[in-house]
């Protein structure tokens, strides 16, 4: 059974440097494997910083860049609540989910720039049933899709907001010890 959208929430015990303290939109989930994009991990530019266009844009904005996860760090996705005209993945609960070079100039040219649009570098992966075992070793948190933790609470603080809303203090997580 699918567990996707959810949001995915590290536990302390999650030490990869990748991983620990993060917030993962889980977006596939089945028996080859999932697929998720970390959405609290800014990176030190902004997207237009990062992405070579030719033409260049002129006249970019400043919406940041995510770094979605160490798996093809050079893939961008664009993850939104607005439908796309283009190719694109919708993932439930009004989210959608595109890599078409067309919506990341027009959403990096966009003034101001576009509501409930992230832009994001690379994705998080697992193998068939890798996901599943980390859940069982209570690695992750599996809490209901929320857009304001996606888009609207600060990188900053949103994995203690997200901890927080599923009813735990993060304070009172320890390494090693789970919530069941």
């Amino acid at each position: 059974m699918s567990l996707a959208p959810a949001l995915l929430v590290s536990m302390p015990q999650l030490t990869d440097p990748n991983f620990a303290r993060t917030v993962v939109l889980l977006c596939e989930h089945g028996p080859e494997g999932a697929l998720g994009l970390v959405v609290n991990r800014p990176a030190e530019v902004p997207a237009s910083e990062a992405v070579e266009f030719e033409p260049p844009i002129e006249t970019p904005n400043q919406i940041p860049l995510l770094l979605g996860g160490p798996v093809e760090p050079d893939r961008g996705w664009i993850l939104t609540t607005h439908k796309p005209d283009v190719e694109h993945k919708e993932l439930g609960g009004g989210l959608y989910l595109a890599a078409s070079p067309s919506l990341l100039r027009e959403t990096l040219e966009a003034k101001p720039s576009p509501h409930r649009t992230l832009v994001l570098a690379g994705y998080a992966g697992w193998s068939a049933g890798q996901l599943d075992a980390e859940l069982s070793d209570s690695a992750w948190l599996v809490a209901p899709l929320d857009l304001d933790l996606i888009f609207e609470i600060p990188s900053a603080v949103t994995w203690e907001m997200a901890i927080r809303r599923i009813g735990a203090d993060p304070s009172q997580l320890q390494m090693g010890h789970g919530v069941h």
